[in-house]
């Protein structure tokens, strides 16, 4: 589903967008920041691997293994993580899932 990233100032009906979308979607890309929808059905595994700046993941629906440093954080609806830059993560969806993660993008040089 493709969906236009959100403006300054408009609002994300999160509880619809739940409906509608079928997959992972990005919501927002702005120069300091990227927002993302992620659909994870059951089952669903997302490999290991870094993101270079600081991000959460925040659940909004089901159960979802975050893998970290060979240990296992179970994330459940109403929960948000916190990841340092750099920290490698797998997902695995233990439940049907949406989680709405936040990406603090690297500041962009104006020289």
């Amino acid at each position: 589903m493709a969906l236009t990233h959100a403006s300054s100032g408009q609002v994300v009906n999160l509880g619809a967008l739940d409906g509608q979308a079928t997959e992972t979607c990005a919501l927002l890309k702005a120069r300091d920041i990227e927002i993302m929808w992620l659909v994870l059905p059951a089952g669903k595994q997302v490999p290991s691997h870094a993101v270079s700046t600081s991000m959460t993941l925040q659940c909004m629906r089901g159960k979802v293994e975050v893998q970290l440093d060979g240990n296992v954080k179970l994330l459940e609806a109403d929960q948000v993580m916190y990841l340092a830059g750099g920290v490698p993560h797998g997902l695995l969806a233990l439940e049907d899932a949406r989680l709405l993660m936040t990406i603090v993008l690297p500041a962009s040089r104006t020289d």
